[in-house]
C-alpha cells in the first residue's frame, strides 16, 4: 500500500501517511528507505514503540526500551499513539494524524509479553508486575509456607505477593531456556509435552509446604493444571 500510494506522493511521508489513515487495527510499523527511517505508531496505542539514540548519533526505533539498552541507546521517548516519526540526515520530524482515539493499550504487555527490564509508557514492567503481586496479597490472603513463580513472569509478581503477605519467597521452578513460548504450539499435545520439558520443580522448596504459585502465563489456561500436577507430584 505504502508503494502504491508513494507513485502518487511527493515524499514518503505523505505516502506513508495516507497508507496508515487506511488501517484500523492494532500496530507498530518500523519502514526504512535508504535515505530515512520511519517509525508508525496504530492510533489506538494498541502495541508499544519507542525510540533513543546511540552515543554516535545514531536513531533506534524499538517496541521495547530494553533492546535501546542492549546496544547501548539512549531512551528518548515513547512515540505516541497515531504518531509517524520520521529519522533522516536533518533530525527527528513528528507527524500527528488528527485527533487520537481513546488510547487502548495492551495489559498483557505489562502482564506477560514485555521483559522486566523494559519501560512502557513511562512504567517499568517489572514493578507493575511486582504492584499486581501486592494486589493479589492484599485481596486473598491465605496461609502459606512458601510463595513461588512461574518463569519468568510469574518471578516479579510472586516477589510481590511474599513482600505483602509476609510468606517467604522461593524458587519453586527451572525453566528451560531453549522452549520457547508454550501457548502458540499448534497441537494440544504439543503443548502439554513441552510444559514438562519447559518447568522442572524444585523438591527442596516446596516438599511438604503450603505452596502459593502466581502463574500470569496464562493464556489458554490449558497448561495450568499441568503445572499444578508437577508441583504437587514434587
Amino acid at each position: 500500500t505504502v508503494i502504491q500510494e508513494r507513485i502518487l506522493c511527493d515524499s514518503i511521508e505523505e505516502a506513508v501517511s495516507k497508507a496508515v489513515r487506511k488501517l484500523d487495527g492494532a500496530y507498530s510499523l518500523i519502514l526504512m528507505s535508504a535515505t530515512k527511517l520511519i517509525a508508525v505508531r496504530d492510533k489506538y496505542g494498541f502495541r508499544p514503540l519507542c525510540y533513543g539514540i546511540t552515543p554516535d548519533g545514531a536513531y533506534i526505533a524499538a517496541s521495547e526500551s530494553c533492546a535501546l539498552s542492549a546496544v547501548g541507546a539512549r531512551f528518548i521517548r515513547d512515540i505516541e499513539p497515531g504518531e509517524i516519526v520520521v529519522f533522516d540526515e536533518t533530525g527527528v520530524h513528528s507527524i500527528k494524524r488528527g485527533k487520537v482515539c481513546r488510547q487502548s493499550f495492551c495489559a498483557f504487555e505489562y502482564i506477560y509479553f514485555a521483559r522486566p527490564d523494559s519501560y512502557i509508557e513511562g512504567v517499568s514492567v517489572h514493578a507493575s508486575r511486582k504492584k499486581a503481586g501486592e494486589l493479589l496479597a492484599k485481596r486473598h490472603p491465605v496461609q502459606a509456607d512458601v510463595v513461588i513463580g512461574v518463569p519468568d513472569s510469574g518471578l516479579d509478581a510472586a516477589l510481590g505477593y511474599s513482600a505483602r503477605s509476609g510468606v517467604p519467597y522461593g524458587i519453586g521452578f527451572i525453566k528451560n531456556k531453549y522452549i520457547g513460548r508454550t501457548f502458540i504450539s499448534p497441537g494440544q499435545d504439543d503443548r502439554h509435552n513441552l510444559v514438562k520439558i519447559k518447568l522442572s520443580p524444585i523438591k527442596d522448596t516446596v516438599c511438604g509446604k503450603r505452596v502459593v504459585m502466581i502463574d500470569d502465563s496464562i493464556v489458554r489456561g490449558t497448561t495450568s493444571a499441568q503445572i499444578v500436577r508437577l508441583l504437587r507430584e514434587a
